[in-house]
C-alpha cells in the first residue's frame, strides 16, 4: 500500500521479497516499481546481499524498514545462525541494512504499539536463558526497531530518521477484529519519507497516525540506544557508521 501510494504520487519505487516468488508477487501489487531486492532477511547472509543489491540499484532518498514477523510462533525458531528468526528479522535486519545501504536523505521504521509494554532485556536479547513468549519476545523487537531509529538519528544528523505505529489493523497478524484504520497505516510511512510539511521534516521522533505520540520511555535513553547498537554490532558483525 505504502509503495502503491507512493507510485501514485509520482515516485520511483524499489520493493522487497523474502523470497523470487515473494517479490514477484509484490512487484505485480505494485506496478509500475522499478525494481525488487531479494532476500530472506531472517539470516545474516541474505541481509548482506539485500544491502549490495539495493547499492547497486543507486542512492536513495528514503528507506522505509517494514520487513517483520509476528508474535505467533510458538516456539524459539533458530536460523543459521543460531539466533531466533522474529530477532533476526525485526530487529537485526533494519540495524544490517540500515549500516550497509548507502545513506538516504530519510529512514522510516516501524514499530507497534506493543513496544510500550517491553523492557530492554539486554542480557538475553536472543531468548537462550529465557522461557520463549512470542508476544513478549514481539513486542521487545518492536522496542528494539525505535532505539535504533533514535540511536541513528542522533548519530547522523543529516538524515531525518524516525519510527511509527501503524496501528492495530486487520492483517493476518492482526486479526479479523482489529479495531484500526488499515488505511491509515501507510499513509504515515510515505508522509515521512516524502512530505515537505515542517511537521514530517523532524528527526528522532514517534508517530501515530501524521501525529506525534510518546514512545516506551525506554526509547528515549541514549545510554539504552548505544547498547543496543553495541549489541547488533557484536552480533552481526557490521559497524554502525557515525
Amino acid at each position: 500500500m505504502a509503495a502503491r501510494l507512493l507510485l501514485e504520487t509520482g515516485h520511483r519505487v524499489v520493493v522487497h521479497g523474502r523470497t523470487q516468488a515473494r517479490a514477484d508477487a509484490a512487484l505485480a501489487a505494485a506496478a509500475g516499481a522499478d525494481a525488487a531486492v531479494i532476500g530472506d532477511l531472517s539470516t545474516l547472509r541474505e541481509m548482506r546481499a539485500v544491502a549490495e543489491q539495493a547499492n547497486r540499484l543507486g542512492g536513495f532518498d528514503a528507506v522505509i524498514h517494514n520487513a517483520a514477523t509476528g508474535y505467533r510462533e510458538s516456539h524459539r525458531v533458530e536460523t543459521e545462525d543460531r539466533l531466533p528468526a522474529l530477532f533476526a528479522t525485526n530487529t537485526l535486519a533494519p540495524y544490517v541494512l540500515t549500516a550497509l545501504i548507502g545513506r538516504p536523505k530519510r529512514l522510516v521504521y516501524l514499530s507497534s504499539g506493543m513496544h510500550r509494554s517491553a523492557r530492554l532485556d539486554l542480557h538475553d536479547l536472543i531468548w537462550t536463558r529465557r522461557s520463549w513468549r512470542g508476544a513478549e519476545a514481539y513486542a521487545e523487537t518492536k522496542l528494539h526497531d525505535v532505539l535504533i531509529a533514535f540511536a541513528v538519528a542522533r548519530r547522523w544528523p543529516d538524515v531525518l530518521c524516525n519510527a511509527l505505529e501503524p496501528g492495530w489493523v486487520a492483517t493476518r497478524m492482526g486479526g479479523p477484529g482489529a479495531p484500526d484504520d488499515l488505511d491509515a497505516t501507510h499513509r504515515t510511512q510515505v508522509w515521512l519519507a516524502v512530505s515537505d510539511d515542517s511537521a514530517a521534516r523532524v528527526s528522532g521522533r514517534y508517530f501515530y497516525h501524521h501525529r506525534l505520540r510518546q514512545p516506551n520511555q525506554i526509547a528515549e535513553r541514549e545510554e539504552a540506544q548505544e547498547a543496543l547498537v553495541e549489541a547488533c554490532a557484536r552480533l552481526s558483525g557490521v559497524a554502525l557508521p557515525g
